[in-house]
């Protein structure tokens, strides 16, 4: 079941969020029932006040309205001017009609308030969530898990298979599913991870069968071969060919699979050809029904034959 509160531009096109958001009455009854609203922001005026249009109508988004900050956090003005062009999330506080023309008062802070106390200090590791993709680093991806709130997925959690750059895997503004691998019940900062959700090693090889050949993407190259990844939580190892030199790092190929051996999680492929890769980013597996799985609490990498386990304990 999906929370109340969501990643920001989950609303924005909903007909329930249009019918509230094209008219002074809807406006009205929006702040009457405290709904959750989203809009884009249009702009940001030199007072770091947010601007929308609500149906011809203007709100604003005053500046210490915008973002829920916790005792002794220090709110920065970028934290405003990034929202600009983006859908934001709010609750009507306010509608001033005095001067003839309405204008909407709206705060974000109270929503961001009221999705950490009400969902976001309810969670715990191993519960699965939906989040939207913010922001990439080389260290991790930054995910909005409800009202523009950030957790972060270090690089290490997306898959098994090592990859250079979350971009590798995921894109900005991608609606994923995650885990939840941890909680700073201090500071109240999650931390996701999601490899977790896209098969154990057994899930994934029995994709594939000896005697194919099949594509992949190159993920390493060592002095004694090269390490082709054919699904996010599963890699071969090729022999090192004579013009290796020519292969880079996230080039794709196309590989034969010699063997496929569980009891070492090994899969021996033979390299037939290399090029650039060019095409977008595959969507992800899951092997895990998202929708109607709300947690996990063990999860094991590593077949039972294998004399090495690899395993996720929440």
């Amino acid at each position: 079941m999906y929370p109340k509160y969501k990643p920001e531009g989950s609303l924005i096109h909903t007909p329930e969020n249009r019918s509230f958001t094209s008219s002074l009455a809807g406006l009205e009854r929006a702040m009457i029932n405290g709904t959750v609203l989203e809009e884009t922001a249009l702009l940001c005026d030199s007072e770091m006040n947010l601007h929308f249009d609500l149906g011809g109508i203007m709100g604003i988004l005053p500046k210490e309205e915008c973002v829920y900050s916790r005792p002794g956090e220090v709110q920065k003005d970028i934290a405003v001017i990034t929202r600009v062009g983006k859908p934001v999330c709010f609750r009507v506080i306010g509608i001033d009609k005095e001067s003839g023309v309405p204008v909407v008062h709206l705060s974000r802070r109270i929503v961001q308030r009221d999705c950490i106390r009400e969902y976001l200090s309810t969670l715990a590791a191993g519960d699965l969530i939906r989040v939207k993709i913010t922001h990439l680093e080389p260290f991790g991806a930054f995910a909005d898990v409800g009202c523009g709130i950030s957790a972060l997925m270090p690089v290490d959690s997306l898959s098994v298979s090592r990859i250079s750059h979350p971009r590798d895997r995921l894109c900005c503004g991608n609606f994923v599913w995650a885990a939840v691998k941890s909680v700073d019940r201090e500071t109240g900062r999650l931390f996701l991870t999601q490899k977790e959700l896209l098969g154990t090693w057994e899930e994934n090889a029995a994709l594939f069968t000896p005697g194919q050949t099949v594509a992949g993407t190159v993920r390493s190259i060592e002095s004694y071969g090269i390490f082709v990844e054919l699904m996010p939580n599963l890699a071969g190892l090729a022999e090192l060919r004579p013009d290796a030199r020519d292969i880079e790092i996230g080039d794709t190929a196309a590989v034969f699979i010699k063997s496929i051996i569980p009891e070492r999680m090994k899969i021996k492929l033979i390299l037939i050809d290399t090029h650039q890769n060019i095409g977008e980013i595959a969507p992800l597996r899951y092997f895990v029904d998202c929708e109607n799985v709300p947690r996990m609490d063990r999860w094991r990498y590593s077949p039972e034959c294998a004399g090495r386990v690899i395993e996720t304990v929440f």
